[in-house]
C-alpha cells in the first residue's frame, strides 16, 4: 500500500463517520457533509495527479492498466453523484448516500492499489 491509499483511507473514514452521524441525528445535508465528500473526492484528485506523474515517469501498472484507469474514473464520478443527490434531495437519507462515497473510495482505492502492484 502506498500514501495515496491511507490518505484516502483517512479522508473516506472521517467523511464517512460525519455523514452517518449527521443521518444518525436526522439532519439534513450541510456544508460539514458535503465537504467531507468534497474531501473525499480532493484525496482522489491528488491520486489521480500522483499516478499520472508515476507513468510520465516511467512506473509500470502491474495490471491492465485500462482497468486502473476505469477505477479511478468511476472513484471520482461518485462524489459528484452523491453531492448532486443530496443537494436534490435534502432529507437525513442523502447523509446515507454521502456516507457511502467515503467507504466506496476505501474500497476503490484499495482494489486500485492492487491493480498498481
Amino acid at each position: 500500500m502506498d500514501a495515496y491509499f491511507y490518505i484516502i483511507l483517512v479522508v473516506g473514514l472521517v467523511s464517512t463517520i460525519i455523514c452517518v452521524v449527521a443521518g444518525i441525528m436526522k439532519k439534513a445535508p450541510n456544508d460539514t457533509t458535503i465537504l467531507s465528500v468534497a474531501a473525499v473526492e480532493l484525496s482522489l484528485l491528488v491520486y489521480l495527479i500522483g499516478s499520472i506523474v508515476r507513468v510520465a515517469a516511467g512506473e509500470q501498472i502491474a495490471g491492465e492498466p485500462w482497468e486502473f484507469w476505469g477505477y479511478l474514473a468511476t472513484a471520482l464520478l461518485l462524489p459528484f453523484g452523491a453531492v448532486y443527490w443530496a443537494i436534490l434531495e435534502r432529507t437525513r437519507w442523502s447523509n446515507f448516500v454521502l456516507a457511502a462515497v467515503g467507504v466506496t473510495a476505501i474500497v476503490m482505492a484499495a482494489r486500485m492499489n492492487q491493480i498498481w502492484y
